[in-house]
């Protein structure tokens, strides 16, 4: 019998307790010299800031141009948010647990097979997969449906890359993604709450926007365990959950495919998934959202906007009742 278990939300770690206070302290005083003046400019404070973090981790670097393009407009948050407060089931349930338990994860030797509705099925490695195209980072707003957001430097290439290497089909009308299940790096999956391996799908059209980015890592180093490393699909309009973690497999296909949380509980979370404060989740609001990092519990949430203010993917479902279609 499948187990529904509803995510905690409430429970946020304190820097004290992942960063050591030599770094964290040391840091604070770092950015109070540039905030007083000493390295001019907020661009300058936020690549200081960004390059601090990463050495303080002993992150790999992964060197991006950043694409003017694609850039929010909002204050990035903290890099100690973003590898700390997690969605990432098969690490556990807990925002807390992927940072904890993702340590396993063997990210290489790594590949990723496409199948199905193409013309040039292939299994490429990382190496490969990532010089389809140059890699560039672009700043999104990523929306969870139980409320929270945030807003990240991701560093991958639009995903319609590499839809046009491997040619699919008249017959390809979805893509699906599929991720790692594999027991012996992955402690969550012990946990019935989804059936594994999760799996994620989009309409063709939706998989070549240009916003849709196949993405290697964030904040200026490769993407932490945590965080869906080695390689994710990062949908800034939809809501976080669409984003496929650690894809092993890409299927073109005929008809729309069953995705990990739309088999969970259909009426809770749909097909489509688009961020829409109109169309509340069965037991929560979607009207507002609070961002992590930047907004206090205490703090007035900020009103959530219509496709994560990503309106240039409305044509994509222009005609369509997104009540039905949510």
């Amino acid at each position: 019998m499948l187990i529904k278990r509803q995510p905690n939300v409430s429970d946020h770690p304190l820097v004290s307790e992942i960063t050591p206070r030599e770094i964290f302290e040391s840091r604070r005083t770092f950015v109070k010299q540039l905030a007083l003046g000493s390295i001019a400019g907020a661009g300058l404070l936020e690549m200081a800031s960004r390059e601090a973090f990463a050495q303080s981790a002993g992150a790999q670097k992964l060197a991006a141009a950043r694409n003017a393009a694609y850039v929010a407009a909002d204050k990035v948050t903290p890099y100690k948010d973003i590898t700390t407060y997690n969605n990432y089931y098969e690490f556990g349930t807990d925002k807390a647990d992927p940072a904890k338990t993702a340590g396993t994860l063997k990210t290489r030797p790594w590949s990723v097979a496409i199948e199905g509705e193409v013309k040039k099925p292939m299994t490429l490695d990382l190496d490969t997969l990532m010089k389809i195209a140059p890699l560039e980072e672009r700043i999104y707003r990523l929306r969870c449906v139980e409320g929270w957001s945030m807003v990240i430097p991701w560093i991958g290439y639009s995903f319609s890359e590499l839809i046009k290497k491997v040619e699919p089909t008249a017959n390809a009308k979805y893509v699906q993604f599929v991720t790692l299940a594999d027991s012996r790096q992955m402690p969550g999956l012990s946990d019935p709450v989804l059936q594994w391996p999760y799996t994620e799908g989009l309409r063709m059209d939706e998989a070549n926007h240009p916003l849709a980015l196949l993405t290697f890592g964030l904040y200026g180093e490769v993407l932490p365990n945590q965080n869906g490393a080695p390689v994710r699909i990062v949908l800034p309009w939809k809501y976080g959950f669409k984003s496929a973690k650690s894809i092993v497999k890409i299927r073109f296909l005929k008809e729309q495919p069953k995705t990990a949380w739309n088999s969970y509980a259909a009426n809770e979370y749909g097909f489509y998934s688009n961020v829409n404060p109109a169309v509340d989740h069965p037991r929560w609001s979607q009207a507002s959202e609070r961002r992590i990092g930047e907004d206090g519990f205490f703090t007035k949430k900020r009103p959530t906007l219509l496709f994560n203010g990503y309106n240039e993917v409305a044509p994509l479902y222009a005609g369509m009742d997104l009540k039905k279609y949510f």
